[in-house]
């Protein structure tokens, strides 16, 4: 399957839970803004990669053997209609509802007079000193008009017969959503409001018209420096940089005339193929501000996290750890277990030293003022921050520079990888000797995310696994060249064979009649060679089942090829991010969790980690209690065709709806861990 293609199916199915009417009203207009945000960042990335190959003469055809410049003519077919569908949910669906909850979007000239008045003072009070108008044309230089803003372009006519065009940017730093009256949940956009105060801006002269639009620009700036100096220079020029990237997309209003989208695609130098014209709201990402106003009804019920009293505290912490280890599932288990773990580095006297990796920490960070509380009180504290992280590259830098100034050793990992991996390890004193602590994850150290993404972080004293971080952390921050390690899989040194070898282990299993079975649970499964060894081992009767939520390369269920393989996909309310892969093994299950997804860039390009699970009661939890749970959804999945087209699943009759995302609410691991096995008939319901 074409990797861009099977991504525009994932914003597809992100795009139906706005039209699911299921889902509460606020959270479909919330899903209506993460499909927009998506939908940017694709073009900012993915499709600005296809275009500069295609304008640099790359004739290099992508694994079902399209070129760049194909690729791109596949995109627009798919992605202009499903940008429209966006905007038809909005305008047919959710907007009538939302008005029967007592919520308007309204229209500038359905403002009866006395709202007109209070709209104009606001626009004089608070809009006007922030509105700089810019000639667009005739001017002897074009004027830079930045990523996703949203803008007016205005039509100008000067002494009667000279017409002129200018662009007002609607301001970013007050809120888009203008509430009409002070109680009722009644807005107009601000966009509107300038448009329709635009005199204000050019007296004297006569104006034709007003359109919005938005420019979508290539944001992916590639970083090549050698030294950690260089480095931080050259992030800091690549937020820069970024700013100014090539056009990628226009998008526009259909009522702008045909000379002013000309002319904005002259000066932007884009094709048609590359502008969207969408009737309604464009910027659909107003809808994050909407989905927080004060409607608790038309929300999801808060949910509150599970901890575990003895979980809660680093005594108990780890008392529990060395007992044995211990797996935490988020949201549905707190994050402040991990917070806890790391917290100890500075309130834990026994704790001497600790060392993390840090890939998207967020704006708040309890975990990196944890550490600089640690290093203040003389701790030995180490940090490998990843100031690569796309997008969130101005974070990390300040994080970074926090660290350092509080006394941590901050390093920045490798110019040609990434560091990708999800570690801790922390250093504590045991009677007269010294233990090392572990937590390994499948997601971020960050406390927005983990309220957000399902991640699973298993803790763990194993003495070789424990050796093994602090060696790999020797590599991250010196210069070790360690090549061999006793139980994790490394990329990219050993993670890709790792994988490989354990697919081929399946195939002999399966040839003696005791059924093969693998099943992964993913973001992504894009490899050329993980996806023909999946095949080869389909073809020998392996039972193989593939949750991926987003891309997924393998076509499933096609005769002589692959038709032991089933591949669905989840999407609700938390984003489906945890990395797991089970192979049966005979009896004897092999289950790897972490960082890394079936996908070049991290098998081959990035430091990325597979940690084993080997407490009997973990695999059985997670295979019997997380996997099986996720095959048995029937409410939020979707099944994959060998067309790459996707289906929801329907409940069937006699069957009862599951959604394994509200199950695992009232089962968080920590909670169940104890008693994790399923019943013998629960189990092989769930296997059928």
């Amino acid at each position: 399957m074409n990797r861009e293609l099977s991504w525009l199916q994932f914003n597809r199915r992100v795009l139906e839970e706005a039209a699911n009417p299921l889902n509460p009203l606020l959270e479909r207009c919330r899903f209506l803004a993460i499909f927009e945000s998506n939908l940017d960042e694709f073009y900012m990335v993915r499709v600005s990669g296809l275009i500069e190959q295609f304008e640099s003469g790359v004739l290099e055809l992508s694994p079902d053997g399209l070129s760049p410049n194909e690729q791109l003519h596949v995109i627009y077919e798919a992605a202009a209609p499903l940008r429209r569908r966006c905007a038809t949910v909005y305008a047919e669906q959710i907007k009538p509802q939302l008005e029967r909850s007592g919520v308007f979007l309204r229209r500038y000239e359905e403002l009866n007079e006395k709202q007109k008045k209070e709209m104009q003072a606001f626009f004089e009070r608070d809009v006007f000193p922030l509105c700089t108008p810019l000639i667009l044309h005739p001017t002897p230089t074009v004027p830079f008009i930045s990523n996703r803003s949203l803008n007016l372009a205005v039509e100008l006519r000067d002494k009667g017969t000279d017409t002129r065009l200018a662009r007002v940017k609607v301001p970013t730093v007050i809120p888009r959503l203008v509430r009409i009256g002070k109680r009722k949940n009644e807005f107009v956009l601000l966009e509107e409001v300038i448009a329709n105060n635009m005199q204000a801006l050019f007296p004297g002269v006569e104006i034709l018209g007003s359109y919005c639009f938005r420019v979508i620009r290539d944001a992916d700036v590639e970083i090549r420096e050698l030294e950690a100096a260089d480095l931080i220079a050259t992030i800091e020029e690549t937020l820069r940089l970024r700013r100014f990237g090539d056009p990628v997309m226009l998008q526009y209003n259909p009522s702008m005339p045909t000379n002013v989208r000309k002319h904005l695609m002259s000066m932007l130098k884009l094709d048609e193929e590359d502008v969207f014209s969408l009737s309604g709201i464009l910027g659909m990402e107003v809808f994050h501000e909407l989905a927080k106003i004060d409607k608790p009804g038309l929300r999801f019920p808060p949910h509150p996290p599970h901890v575990a009293e003895n979980l809660s505290t680093s005594a108990g912490l780890y008392e529990a750890i060395s007992k044995g280890d211990l797996l935490v599932h988020h949201p549905y288990d707190g994050f402040r277990t991990v917070e806890a773990f790391v917290g100890s580095a500075a309130t834990d006297h026994d704790v001497v030293g600790i060392k993390q990796t840090m890939y998207r920490m967020g704006s708040e960070s309890p975990i990196v003022e944890s550490l600089q509380d640690a290093a203040e009180a003389g701790k030995q504290v180490a940090a490998m921050v990843e100031l690569k992280a796309r997008f969130d590259e101005s974070n990390n830098l300040v994080w970074a520079r926090a660290l350092e100034h509080a006394g941590v050793h901050v390093t920045y990992g490798f110019p040609e990888m990434k560091t990708h991996c999800k570690l801790c390890l922390v250093v504590r004193r045991h009677g007269k000797s010294m233990r090392q602590y572990a937590h390994v994850g499948t997601g971020n150290y960050n406390p927005g995310t983990a309220r957000a993404y399902t991640d699973l972080g298993l803790f763990t004293c194993d003495e070789a696994m424990t050796q093994d971080i602090s060696e790999l952390f020797n590599y991250l921050t010196g210069f070790s060249k360690q090549t061999r390690y006793r139980k994790l899989l490394v990329a990219p040194l050993n993670l890709r064979e790792g994988i490989l070898q354990r697919i081929r282990n399946e195939i002999p299993t399966a040839k003696k009649a005791i059924p093969g079975r693998i099943i992964w649970k993913l973001n992504a499964l894009v490899d050329p060679e993980v996806i023909e060894a999946l095949y080869e081992a389909s073809n020998a009767g392996v039972q193989i089942d593939l949750i991926i939520r987003g891309v997924c390369c393998l076509r499933p269920g096609v005769p002589g090829m692959s038709e032991n393989i089933r591949v669905m996909s989840i999407v609700g309310r938390f984003l489906e991010h945890s990395r797991v892969y089970y192979f049966e093994r005979g009896g004897k299950p092999d289950v790897l969790i972490g960082s890394a997804d079936a996908m070049r860039r991290n098998l081959d390009r990035r430091i990325e980690v597979l940690a084993p699970v080997e407490s009997p009661k973990l695999v059985e939890h997670i295979r019997d209690r997380i996997l099986y749970t996720c095959l048995k959804d029937n409410v939020q999945s979707w099944d994959m065709d060998a067309s790459g087209n996707y289906t929801r699943r329907q409940v069937q009759k006699g069957q009862k709806a599951f959604d394994s995302q509200k199950w695992f609410m009232s089962h968080p691991a920590s909670k169940d861990i104890v008693s994790a096995a399923i019943p013998a008939k629960a189990k092989a319901a769930a296997k059928t």
